[in-house]
């Protein structure tokens, strides 16, 4: 794949970073009925299964020099409207995170860590629903954007080659992509730019075997 995708992809991370930091894009947290952990209706507490940073930092290799980016560790959904504007309409959910998780979520929470010595870039992030009936409606309708995304012409930007299972969807440009898993009643997002394809599956991986059932 051209060396330019790549570029573009680190371009729209950067720019979610700019955006989360300096709140200068429209951006809309989306807040499911009745609320994120408010009366939560979810038997899993979705910041119990989520690595501690120390984990990260191992998984990863990059110590130290791996570190949250300010701002973007939140427990509400974010629309980032002005990207997902610019992109094709089939494609929009890769910044409407109301759109990837479905209306809904009971408790959800993300963050997203920054490694400059690689110009790479990490997130972690899981959504808890009530029931696994409910969870699989999130998980089958987050991969039906990915395939209606995916027949577009901007489809090697977004979503590149993506392999989808029973309970797993990963999409992968050059050196960029996203891992959703499913299991019991949480989905998990695991998205990366700069790190190889392995350490998003491990630490997607660790985060699973932290959710009951």
């Amino acid at each position: 794949m051209p060396g330019t995708v790549r570029q573009v992809l680190l371009g729209l991370a950067a720019a979610v970073c700019m955006t989360a930091c300096a709140h200068t894009t429209a951006g809309t947290a989306v807040r499911s009925v009745p609320g994120i952990d408010d009366d939560s209706r979810s038997p899993i507490d979705v910041d119990t299964v989520l690595l501690e940073q120390s984990q990260l930092r191992a998984i990863t290799g990059a110590g130290d020099d791996l570190t949250i980016v300010p701002s973007m560790d939140g427990k509400l959904p974010v629309d980032i409207d002005q990207l997902a504007k610019a992109a094709p309409p089939q494609c929009r959910w890769y910044f409407t995170e109301s759109q990837t998780f479905g209306v809904d979520v009971e408790e959800f929470h993300k963050t997203t860590y920054q490694y400059p010595p690689g110009a790479a870039l990490i997130s972690q992030g899981a959504a808890a629903y009530r029931d696994p009936p409910t969870v699989r409606r999130a998980f089958d309708g987050l991969v039906g954007f990915i395939d209606d995304c995916g027949s577009t012409a901007s489809g090697a930007v977004y979503v590149g080659d993506w392999t989808v299972s029973s309970d797993a969807v990963s999409t992968r440009t050059d050196g960029c992509g996203r891992d959703y898993r499913l299991k019991s009643v949480v989905l998990v997002e695991v998205t990366f730019c700069g790190f190889g394809d392995n350490v998003s599956d491990i630490v997607a991986t660790n985060i699973l075997a932290k959710v009951p059932g």
